[in-house]
């Protein structure tokens, strides 16, 4: 009996680290995993075709036909159900899931934050406003941060950061790329592994790894 973690992949883009987290399977540097879900709160972005080449089951569930969060969780739910997931990843997933289904999936739903939390995070960061008020603040050094979710934006448990530094050339979008490439990606593939070999561990809001 197979006893790979089956991960779930909650995408709204182009999938870029949906990719990494393919990629970083393939490639063995996560093991004991297998992606067994994709869902897109989205039709026709690139995240469900990068899926669909990789035969990965994909579930289109649009925030816009459901009333309100609870209802459209509730849906969800029922496929991350179908599918027995393990782990739930965040790849630029931009609806809002309820707070009980947070609660249900309790450190087991990775995000990617493109700033080195508590700096530039919180209601209002994300995408490329992070690295405007980063470059408006002046700071020599940014990067990512992967953590667990819970009912606080940006305010579960940090698995792992990735600092680099700031160049007095770099522009919002320089930087949004500088970080993707020599952050994110690396440290999410890194904590998805931790997290499918049962190395983490969660106690007071703080993450060891074992």
């Amino acid at each position: 009996m197979s006893n790979k973690k089956n991960i779930a992949v909650f995408v709204s883009g182009g999938g870029t680290n949906l990719q990494a987290v393919i990629d970083g399977i393939k490639s063995g540097k996560i093991t004991n995993a297998e992606i067994s879900l994709v869902v897109s709160s989205k039709d026709g972005v690139y995240a469900v075709e990068r899926a669909r080449n990789n035969n990965i089951p994909v579930e289109i569930i649009k925030r816009k036909d459901y009333p309100d969060e609870i209802e459209f969780s509730e849906k969800i739910l029922e496929k991350t159900k179908k599918y027995n997931i393990d782990l739930i990843i965040l790849a630029g997933f931009l609806s809002v899931l309820s707070k009980d289904f947070v609660r249900l999936y309790e450190n087991k739903i990775i995000n990617t934050h493109p700033a080195l939390i508590p700096a530039f995070s919180g209601k209002g960061f994300y995408g490329i406003k992070v690295h405007e008020k980063a470059l408006e603040r002046g700071v020599k050094i940014s990067g990512a941060t992967v953590h667990f979710c819970n009912e606080i934006t940006d305010g579960g448990p940090i698995i792992l950061q990735k600092a680099v530094e700031v160049s007095d050339f770099d522009t919002p979008e320089s930087l949004q790329e500088k970080i993707m490439k020599e952050c994110e990606r690396i440290i999410l593939v890194e904590a998805v592994n931790l997290f499918c070999n049962n190395r983490l561990e969660v106690r007071e809001n703080r993450v060891y790894i074992k």
